[in-house]
């Protein structure tokens, strides 16, 4: 017979809060689990009975934590990281050459490297089982948090990521995002204000991608209007050949840029000034104690110190044309 913990304590119980405080929205919530609204206000309401006490409340049609919600959402955190530690601490006594590894990567990336790796390393370490997963960045950090994917692949710094203090970072390459255009008038210029880069429609990231956003930062910080947007994409060839076809401005990271310098159909030059970043490995602080794990992170390192990211990512590109 299940106690009044159990309820309380359920997994799916408190997947399904969890959810509720990340949209603070029912119906949002309730699409995300796959369920339906009502199924979901029940499930709070059960839990509500299970604590005794409300664990959200409306002003107007906004959704509020209580103090007992408040309470209820930082004991969930401590209950999912113990579970985390626990499973971290058992891993680390297992084979460095067998298991599982999950991998999350930022759907935005240009993943030919990784790709290439996981192909060296599966001929390495064939009993080795390697997941990816394409991620937008809250699908990735909400995986992390919940142990689903043991490593992400994502740009940094990023400033939506508030708890760093359980996490690590390993960089795989420092970034600069370069403008690609079509005006003849700045072609030979090598470094582009970004007051200049406004007089035609762009095309990029949809909204809440970390490119995007990144972009848009960044011309708020130089006090410039942000660019009118005609198109967005996912990946970054699609907005290459949107570019290409319509003669639409955008912004795309060097290494994707290195790699398809053949193919660009566009000049390209530095913003001024210029937006860095770097694409890392990002992963709990106990990941790299696992065995599996710290091979993988260290064949990686010694896959680029053979032969670097970009020599790499343009050398993969060449080979598919």
């Amino acid at each position: 017979m299940k106690s009044k913990q159990d309820k309380v304590f359920s997994s799916k119980t408190l997947a399904y809060f969890l959810q509720l405080t990340e949209t603070m929205n029912y119906t949002q919530a309730a699409q995300l689990l796959g369920i339906t609204q009502p199924a979901l206000t029940q499930q709070i309401k059960k839990l509500e009975r299970s604590v005794g006490a409300p664990l959200f409340y409306s002003v107007g049609k906004k959704l509020h934590l209580s103090e007992a919600g408040r309470t209820m959402l930082q004991t969930t955190h401590e209950i999912y990281e113990l579970l985390n530690q626990t499973t971290d601490k058992i891993q680390q006594t297992t084979s460095a050459t067998k298991g599982e590894i999950s991998i999350g990567l930022l759907a935005s990336i240009e993943d030919r490297v990784l790709e290439d790796f996981a192909i060296r390393y599966y001929k390495e370490n064939p009993d080795i089982e390697l997941s990816f997963h394409m991620l937008t960045r809250k699908e990735i950090w909400e995986r992390l948090e919940t142990n689903k994917i043991d490593l992400a692949v994502m740009y940094l710094p990023d400033e939506s990521i508030k708890n760093w203090k359980p996490y690590k970072s390993k960089k795989i390459l420092n970034e600069e995002l370069l403008f690609l255009h079509h005006k003849s008038s700045l072609s030979k210029r090598k470094k582009v204000r970004y007051q200049r880069t406004l007089d035609n429609d762009w095309v990029t990231y949809p909204e809440r991608y970390y490119l995007n956003s990144l972009i848009n930062e960044s011309y708020k910080n130089q006090m410039v209007d942000t660019p009118n947007i005609a198109a967005h994409f996912t990946t970054p060839t699609q907005i290459l050949r949107f570019a290409r076809s319509t003669k639409t401005y955008t912004a795309l990271p060097n290494s994707f840029v290195q790699a398809h310098s053949r193919n660009l159909g566009s000049y390209v030059a530095s913003f001024e000034p210029a937006i860095h970043f770097d694409l890392a490995f990002v992963f709990r602080r106990d990941k790299d104690q696992i065995p599996r794990i710290s091979n993988f992170l260290n064949a990686f390192d010694d896959y680029i110190a053979a032969k670097d990211y970009l020599s790499r990512l343009k050398e993969s590109t060449e080979q598919d044309n």
